[in-house]
């Protein structure tokens, strides 16, 4: 079973940067297709970057050249280094098992995330 610790968000000022990590203790990260999901104030929760079983990297437009995604498989840990934030990246960020990019992701096993605030 998946079971997600997410860490590493905070208050950053626009063009700074930020790094996310997610820990999986289930420990089903490690064969799976895992990555970033994102939910803005009043938006819906879309995953905006992937990494692939493996490590195949893909993201979303909008965040493309600023965000880098990185897993250790044998750690079951999934981080998302965020550089030159916008405030357009404001909003909690999850991570869990991934499907396509834009997607909400599995209807269950969600961690608690961790809140992004960019202040321009």
């Amino acid at each position: 079973q998946v079971q997600l610790v997410e860490s590493g968000g905070g208050l950053v000022q626009a063009g700074g940067s930020l790094r996310l990590s997610c820990v999986d203790s289930g420990g089903v990260f490690s064969t799976s297709a895992v990555g970033w999901y994102r939910q803005a104030p009043g938006k819906k929760r879309e995953l905006v970057a992937r990494s692939s079983s493996t490590g195949n990297p893909a993201y979303v437009d909008s965040v493309k050249g600023r965000f880098i995604i990185a897993r250790d498989n044998a750690k079951n840990t999934l981080a998302l280094q965020m550089n030159n934030v916008k405030p357009e990246d404001t909003g909690v960020y999850y991570c869990n098992l991934a499907g396509s990019l834009g997607g909400s992701g599995p209807p269950a096993n969600w961690g608690q995330g961790t809140q992004v605030t960019v202040r321009s």
